[in-house]
């Protein structure tokens, strides 16, 4: 855990997926056809050598400037790849970020500073990318050069050796022979060049994987016996109890060395008892666990069980014989029982449903459509805080340990449910070592020993009644905070509320069944507008036309360069009748003078090259940029409810913009150059060719048609081949992302080994999916190869006839042949490129489906009323809500409720009534399903969105918190916010103190997620955020939850305050803790998705109805 505390775990993603590609395009079949290449040209040299070493001896001086430079340019072209890869990095950082925490993002209005920070980012990885391909230019076009310089070397002292009358034996054919090979050994050095690129890419790519792998080996970092052992061997795990005793331990958290969060803490758990720790937030209580745990090591001290430390006991024994039950339950995007199967990967279902019950979640689970099969989504966000803490207790207790820890286990539950789940957690912990962690102390009174924590030590222990009788103590204080009036004691039952859903059940249904057809029919219809009306190009370069500048100099640098062939065989074919034409005196002269040309022309195609990979890089950078920042914008605008589909998670997002951008470089930047400047070489090789001989050139148009057909089906094949894979990439992009954000929980549950096969299964998927299509291209690659030499035979064959029907002279067949071999190539290249050219299609199809997709509720829009005076009266009509991805419950039913503006209204009930269903509809993160939402008299349907959430204020029941500072986290979404509203805001919410004790105060980055503070710490942080926004209407979704009873009291008060500052304003509260809403103005009960009783405090103790029993029974609890 010190690793990911001081590491951007977020970053991962990006290496497992972006820089993997790239590193598997770099091994792949262009890695063989690199070695084929090599090869190719080791024979050449070898023979070249055979035939004339004397001139192969002279020409081979240009090999080591060639290596030395390719070497060069290899490692500066590496490491600009390097360079590029991680600054893209640090963006996809953001977008994971981003759209694993939306609903806070969109709460607070904080899209266009992620969008800003986004395209900084992106800037930056823009220039890295254009640098290296400028570097990729001038390698290139040295290659040409050095090509043109090799013919003109070699046929310069060809000629002086032909000149002397000793050396009569060398004839033209040898030099012909001798350089053609040579110069054609150095040429593939230019068809290598994509390919060398991508071996380059793999390079830069694999150095940042390399060193994660490395990692693997530093023992300080790793737990390495977790996958060295079998997790399946259950049986193999030896019994863990006995009493658990911190012995002077001290601890400070390595994200914050100087904070001391532990101090020479003594304590003991006694076996098969149940010991509380209590005290304020941060003063160490979920430390303790942490350590225990052995996510960290004590700075000093040691913890023991049974006598014995800790570190003697294999880390997955450990963690097999504790079950732990978090304030904030972590649940993974797939079906509710694996989620509660994590908890023991051999259990039955029998075993899973016994959990399932004893957490009292049974009874939920069955009642929703799939059951158990039911998928929670990301971070369970299908599910209330209620449930998803009862799914995470059913999971604790499926495993049966000897060791139960409970950080807040209940804190999220109403009443009713506390009270069975706290009967159930008292039969668990039963023969049981049982530590909980609390601020509610009416859980804990019958603890068998209770600590009172501080500042990372213990400053009372004892039991409850002992520490009830210190006049003055903290603990007594404590319980005296959280005492409130007891109602009369009664023994009414719950009253039954079946009749609350009186209307026809069977009817209702299927009006559910008809509302989701027709949404999903009308979601269908925004989401898959078809692209394919106009060409993927086309729309591509309407995207690049801002740098139409750069693309008409490539294309024109291309045009130019296509004359490279054509002008080579001009002056091949010229040089030819010099030694055929000339006597052996003027042999030198002419043909020096000829070479001159040779190194001229070769000097221009290199300036020519070189600003064709700057233009056509510039042009594909800018592209590549803007179309992730307009996929981002675009993701961003989705309605909510796009990102509750599996196939919408963060991980399969930031897989899109990742991987999906870099493959669409391959067909829009320098290789687009590459392509364009093959088709212009042969265009104009065929042109040139019927010039002079349309006989001849039809002998080559044959194959050169069969090889175009065979690129583009393979491009077909690739683009089909990218779109199945991506699919399952995002996949397992979703696991890779809940697992590297949720690691604590991962390694809790010693399901290492799991999510491993899970993620290498996904994978495999792949492989198995991709074998024929493989086969495949490897047939077509075999025709590339074979083609090119059967076109020569053909042409040479019949050139003969020509020849001896002197319908043809030397000089055109040497010319025309010349252009068969330069176009052949040429068209080789582009067909070994095909792969990348059908996933750049499949790519950009993806993201223009994204792009025309119209969402159902814009977030980014500015259309829509702004209204003026606005007083924050709510009325719901008559209204139903069904979520899209639960379309067969009915959340909300004809649900009724008016709210005036200055009003305080408190919304209670059971965990999935429709308590936080409401506060979403108000945030407009969904629309009514039937009915009508009105603010101020008017449809919530018309007002502007982003006006409407600046009116808002939210603080939920788990904080959200992004990776800045804590001065940024309380000012999202706000811009030019002096320091001294941060600190009223952060004072108003009892922060400041805390904030000013950190050696950066407001400048502290608080990790992922919040990570490096306590559950309490957060959520006071995101209360300042709140507060400093002055909203209209609050609303409070159990925003005092994760507090202990001193700062509950505070903030309590401060939120009471805020409804003074401003009379006009309108607060919504949710809460199961009923002692913190007897203050309100009206009081509503919910259940089954409508209010059944209404009323203030005391009205309702006087009905003696629901909230009267459901106030006794959190009395009687106490």
């Amino acid at each position: 855990m010190k690793y990911l505390d001081t590491n951007q775990t977020t970053q991962y993603n990006s290496k497992l997926f972006t820089n993997i590609e790239k590193i598997k395009n770099g091994i792949g079949i262009e890695f063989l056809v690199v070695i084929g290449l090599i090869l190719v040209m080791t024979f050449s040299f070898i023979i070249s050598f055979i035939l004339n070493w004397k001139l192969s001896l002279i020409m081979s001086c240009t090999i080591p400037i060639v290596v030395g430079s390719s070497l060069m340019f290899a490692k500066l072209i590496t490491k600009e790849t390097e360079e590029q890869l991680s600054t893209y990095s640090k963006a996809g950082q953001i977008a994971q970020e981003v759209f694993s925490s939306l609903r806070t993002v969109l709460s607070f209005n904080g899209s266009k500073g992620q969008q800003k920070q986004y395209e900084k980012e992106l800037k930056l990885n823009e220039w890295c990318t254009v640098r290296k391909d400028a570097a990729y230019g001038a390698f290139f076009g040295w290659l040409i050069f050095i090509n043109f310089a090799v013919y003109s070397i070699g046929f310069s002292f060809g000629s002086i050796l032909m000149s002397y009358e000793t050396h009569h034996r060398l004839t033209i054919s040898d030099i012909l022979i001798v350089v053609n090979m040579f110069a054609q050994a150095l040429s593939l050095l230019i068809s290598i060049g994509p390919f060398f690129q991508s071996i380059s890419e793999a390079q830069g790519a694999a150095a940042s994987v390399f060193r994660l792998i490395d990692e693997v080996y530093d023992e300080n970092l790793n737990e390495k016996e977790i996958l060295e052992e079998n997790i399946f061997d259950e049986k193999s795990i030896s019994n863990i109890n006995g009493d658990i005793e911190f012995d002077n331990v001290s601890f400070s958290y390595p994200s914050r060395e100087n904070v001391i969060a532990l101090n020479n803490l003594k304590l003991i758990a006694r076996v098969n008892q149940t010991t509380a720790l209590v005290g304020s937030s941060g003063c160490g209580k979920s430390t303790c666990v942490s350590l225990l745990l052995r996510y960290y090591e004590p700075s000093s001290g040691r913890i023991m069980i049974n006598g014995q430390s800790i570190t003697d006991y294999k880390i997955k024994e450990l963690r097999q014989n504790i079950g732990v039950v978090s304030q904030e339950p972590i649940l993974f995007g797939i079906s509710i029982y694996e989620n509660i199967r994590f908890g023991k990967l051999n259990a039955t279902r029998t075993e899973i449903e016994q959990a399932a019950e004893q957490a009292n979640a049974h009874k939920f689970i069955m009642k929703l459509p799939n059951k158990y099969e039911t998928i929670v989504g990301e971070r369970g966000i299908q599910l209330s805080g209620g449930e998803k803490q009862r799914i995470a207790l059913a999971r604790a207790l499926v495993r049966q340990p000897n060791i139960l820890l409970l950080d807040e286990a209940t804190s999220a539950l109403d009443n009713v449910s506390e009270r069975i789940v706290q009967e159930a957690l008292d039969r668990a912990c039963k023969n049981r070592t049982t530590i909980v962690i609390a601020h509610r102390l009416t859980t804990i009174q019958n603890a068998d020993y209770i600590y009172v924590l501080d500042s990372g030590n213990v400053i009372e222990e004892g039991t409850h009644e002992i520490l009830m009788r210190k006049e003055g103590g903290k603990y007594q204080t404590m319980v005296k905070m959280q005492q409130y009036e007891k109602t009369i004691n009664t023994q009414d039952d719950l009253i039954n509320l079946v009749k609350a859903a009186a209307e026809d059940e069977e009817q209702l249904l299927e009006r559910v069944r008809l509302l989701s057809e027709s949404e999903a029919i009308d979601m269908n219809q925004r989401s898959l507008i078809s692209t394919r009306r106009e060409s993927v190009f086309v729309r591509l370069m309407k995207m690049n036309s801002p740098e139409w500048i750069f693309i008409l100099i490539g294309c024109v640098t291309c045009l130019l360069g296509g004359l490279h062939g054509p002008l080579f065989s001009i002056l091949f074919a010229k040089v030819i009748n010099e030694f055929n034409d000339c006597k052996y005196t003027d042999i030198h002269r002419r043909v020096l003078m000829t070479s001159g040309l040779f190194i001229f022309i070769g000097a221009l195609f290199m300036i020519l090259h070189f600003f064709q990979f700057v233009t056509f890089g510039i042009a594909g950078a800018k592209l590549v940029s803007r179309i992730r920042s307009k996929a981002f914008s675009c993701f961003l605008r989705q309605e909510v409810a796009y990102f509750d589909r599996p196939e919408n998670s963060s991980g399969a997002i930031c897989n899109q913009l990742s991987s999906n951008a870099a493959a669409i470089e391959d067909m829009a930047g320098t290789r687009l150059g590459v392509i364009c400047q093959a088709l212009s070489m042969s265009v104009f090789g065929i042109l040139l060719g019927f010039f002079y001989n349309w006989q001849l050139t039809i002998t080559i148009v044959i194959p050169f048609v069969i090889l175009l057909i065979a690129t583009i089906i393979q491009i077909r094949l690739s683009s089909w081949l990218k779109t199945e894979s991506d699919l399952i990439y995002s996949q397992a992009s979703t696991l890779a992302v809940e697992v590297i954000n949720n690691m604590r929980t991962v390694k809790q549950l010693s399901m290492e080994n799991e999510v491993l096969r899970q993620y290498s299964n996904m994978i495999s998927q792949i492989l198995r999916m991709s074998w024929r299509p493989d086969i495949l291209c490897a047939v077509v690659f075999a025709l590339y190869w074979t083609l090119s030499p059967l076109t020569l035979g053909l042409l040479y064959w019949r050139a003969l006839i020509l020849v001896e029907n002197n319908e043809v002279d030397m000089s055109n067949i040497v010319m025309i042949s010349a252009f068969a071999m330069f176009a052949l190539q040429s068209l080789n290249v582009v067909g070994m490129l095909a792969n990348r050219i059908g996933a750049s299609f499949a790519a950009a199809h993806a993201f223009f489906d994204l792009f025309d997709r119209i969402p159902t509720i814009d977030n980014e829009s500015n259309k829509g009323q702004e209204l003026n005076n606005f007083r924050g009266e709510t009325e719901f009509n008559q209204v139903k809500f069904i979520y899209p991805t639960r379309p067969t419950v009915l959340v909300l039913n004809k649900l009724q409720l008016s709210i005036k503006s200055g009003q305080r209204i408190a919304l209670v009930g059971a965990s999935g009534c429709g308590k936080s269903t409401i506060v979403q509809l108000l945030e407009r993160f969904y629309d009514v399903t039937h009915g009508e939402l009105i603010l101020d008299g008017v449809d919530i349907r018309k007002l502007n969105v982003q006006w409407l959430r600046s009116r808002l204020g939210v603080v939920s029941q788990e904080p959200i918190l992004f990776d800045l500072t804590i001065a940024d986290n309380i000012t999202y979404g706000l811009e030019n916010i002096s320091i001294d509203e941060i600190i009223l805001a952060a004072t108003k919410a009892n922060i400041h103190e805390f904030i000013q004790q950190l050696p950066l105060g407001y400048e502290t980055k608080v990790g992922v997620k919040g990570s490096f503070l306590s559950g309490g710490e957060k959520q006071r942080i995101a209360i300042a955020r709140v507060l400093i926004r002055r909203p209209k209407i609050l609303l409070l979704d159990e925003a005092t939850s994760a507090m202990d009873p001193y700062n509950e009291q505070i903030v309590q008060e401060t939120l009471d305050q805020a409804q003074i500052e401003d009379p006009s304003r309108t607060s919504i509260i949710i809460a199961h803790r009923l002692s913190t809403i007897r203050s309100c103005d009206l009081i509503h009960v919910l259940e089954m998705g409508r209010i059944v009783e209404s009323g203030t405090h005391t009205e309702l103790i006087q009905k003696g109805g629901i909230y009267y029993t459901m106030l006794n029974t959190q009395n009687n609890v106490q």
